[in-house]
Parts: C-alpha cells; structure tokens; sequence
C-alpha cells in the first residue's frame, strides 16, 4: 500500500491546486524585472523565486503527460519556482517541446495510419532508434497528434489524460509563463534544455537561432532574467555565448558516465578540480544526475555525499541534480515503503538529504512534494 501520510500529503495538495489555490513561496532575496512587452506588476507585487529552487521537471510531469501546457501550468499554480521545457525542431524550423525528437514513447503517432510510413531508424548521437522524428513532420502535423503518458507503467493515473493535450510550441510556453507570473504575482522562471543540439544543427534544424530569438522577444537574455538554458553538450552552451552573443544563464547537465555528444572531454573530467575552472567560464551551474551528488550503496540504498556540490561551489557553480521522483521504482532502496512500484516511498526524506548537503535546487516530477521537503528543511536549519 502507499504509505498513508504522503498518500493524504498527496491528495490535499492535489485538491488544493485543482481548487486554485497555490503553496505559500519561501524566501528569496531577488525581484526580476517582466518580459518586455508583456503586461506587468509592479516590481513590488511580484513575490521572488524561492531558495532552493524547486523545479518543474517537464511541468508537473508526475500528475500530467510530461511537456504539456498542462503540465507546466500545474507546475506553477502548484507553486514551482522554474518550469523546464525540452527543445526539438519540426521539420519546418519551429521549436517544439518533447523529451526526445522520437515521439512514439509521449505522443499517439502510431495511432495515425497516415503517418505509419514514417516510422523509421535513425542514429541519433551515435545509437540506432527507431520511431517517429519531430524532424520528419511539419507543425501543422505534429497538432494532429495528441499527448500522452510516458511512463505508464508507474502512473497509471496520468494515462486518464492520455489524448487531450496537443504538442505545445516552445513559444506558447514562453507565453504561458508570462501570463502566470502576471496573474500569481510572482515570478516564475523557465529553464529550457536543448536536446540533442548537434544532431538537429546537421539536419539544417539548428535549435539556437530560434531559442535565442525567443528569449529576447520575451526580454530575458540578460544575467538576471529568470531563465536559465542548460544542455548536456558543452560545445552548445560555448556557441550559444560565442556566436550568439546570449548574455542569459546557462547550466551544463552530466550524466554519471560517458561525455556530450561532439564534446571532447568526459563529463568526469569537467567536473574535475581543474575542468570545473574551466566550466565556470562559460556557465553558471550544473545539473549533475543525483547519484553525482550523494551515490548509492550496493544495495541501492542511499550512499554518502560526493563532494560534488562544495567542490562546485568553491568555483562559484551552483548545483541543480536531477531527477526526483516520488514513486518507489525511482528511489534509493531504503526508502522505498512496500513492494509495489508505483506506490510512494519516503521521497520527502530524499528531498531533504540532497538539500542538507548544499544543492542550489531540485528538478522534481512532483513540485508540490519538493515544496513540502524545502520547507521542512528550512525550518529545520
């Protein structure tokens, strides 16, 4: 069974939200200015980002099909202080979201007899995939198709929501950021991750241009905008500053082994003494895997912390790991309560380990548990 306290934690912040209301935001010391062009508040209504940040991993992805109006929307109202779109090309030049440029796995593609002969294999960063490509269809083609639950295995609940939300533009969540901070008189930060930049710019679909075009129509390439680019290709973040001139933050994301593609150096070596010195040139933060953060035992359980994060800090890096989740499947073995996969573990207790060793933020699947644990860990200090 799930465990009863967070099963009640659950559904009275679940019916919170559905009711309108939003969590009360913890401290912070910056206000942002607004987009230009977009309506505003005074600076002085708008309540600041929280600290640690909490983060809308593809919205509130734990409740709704992951990278949806949807999703991000219920994110924010939940009370997230950044919501992180991912960012794949159509084949006509506009920016979409999706976790991946293949779309079987979020979308009902293989529904669609029309679209059957494009299913096909590519290598896409060097591993052969096989499905349906953002690439392969214009945008008006990609709005015929409808989102979907991608995990349904864990979240058989999210799978009610299976078929209402189309694929959104890159610029809708752009707007739908704008217009929430106007109306929750606060501000709410957007952290896009260009996926598999080098991939896209060899098809002629490169993703900077139209990211960066976003970001300043919307007024927010500047250092202390509330947005943040990040990617797992360094060589990215390097040409979005050098060639583009992008004046906004920027995070380089790692994984526990291998490097970006087109990138000479290994994750490992950039998160080294010497590579991190050379990192805080061109970012601001990083967005390790959590196991970078605090590893895990044999067993699984949860292990001790790294040093990564005070070693980050000494080079004036913040640290954002990802990915937390509520659901057993996804959590250290220890805290894990029963035997079922999808029911819910001591997540909160995760939550507050990784605050506890000096993160700057979390990217969670389920924002209003992450609320929960930073406020427990600020009341705490």
């Amino acid at each position: 069974m799930t465990h009863p306290t967070r099963r009640l934690l659950r559904a009275a912040l679940t019916l919170a939200v559905g009711a309108g209301l939003t969590l009360p935001l913890l401290t912070s010391t910056t206000v942002h200015a607004a987009p230009a062009g977009a309506a505003t508040v005074t600076p002085a209504a708008r309540a600041p980002l929280g600290s640690p940040l909490v983060i809308g991993h593809r919205g509130a992805s734990g409740y709704r099909p992951e990278h949806t109006l949807a999703s991000y929307e219920l994110a924010a109202r939940m009370g997230a202080d950044l919501i992180e779109p991912d960012v794949v090309s159509t084949k006509d030049g506009v920016l979409v979201v999706r976790h991946e440029p293949e779309i079987s796995g979020t979308t009902d593609v293989a529904d669609h007899p029309e679209f059957a002969t494009r299913r096909t294999t590519k290598q896409l960063d060097g591993v052969a995939t096989t499905g349906w490509f953002t690439e392969d269809f214009t945008l008006a083609e990609l709005r015929t198709l409808r989102a979907k639950e991608r995990l349904p295995q864990y979240r058989q609940h999210n799978t009610l929501y299976d078929g209402l939300f189309p694929i959104p533009t890159l610029d809708e969540v752009f707007a739908l950021r704008a217009r929430l901070e106007q109306e929750l008189h606060r501000t709410i930060g957007i952290i896009p991750e260009t996926k598999h930049p080098t991939y896209f710019r060899a098809l002629g679909l490169p993703l900077e241009p139209g990211l960066v075009t976003l970001v300043r129509k919307y007024g927010l390439d500047r250092p202390t905008a509330p947005i943040v680019v990040q990617s797992f290709e360094l060589n990215n973040l390097q040409l979005l500053r050098s060639l583009y001139r992008f004046r906004a933050k920027e995070v380089l994301l790692t994984s526990t082994t291998g490097k970006g593609f087109g990138d000479t150096k290994t994750y490992a070596q950039l998160l080294s003494p010497r590579g991190m010195a050379t990192l805080a040139q061109t970012v601001q933060s990083i967005g390790p895997d959590k196991n970078q953060v605090i590893a895990r035992t044999a067993d699984g359980s949860l292990g001790q912390d790294t040093g990564l994060v005070a070693r980050a800090h000494r080079f004036g890096l913040t640290v954002t790991p990802y990915t937390f989740r509520a659901e057993n499947v996804f959590l250290p073995t220890d805290l894990q309560v029963g035997t079922v996969p999808s029911d819910y573990g001591r997540a909160i207790d995760e939550d507050v380990a990784f605050l506890r060793v000096g993160v700057d933020g979390l990217f969670c699947d389920q924002p209003d548990i992450c609320l929960v644990a930073r406020q427990q860990f600020l009341a705490g200090k």
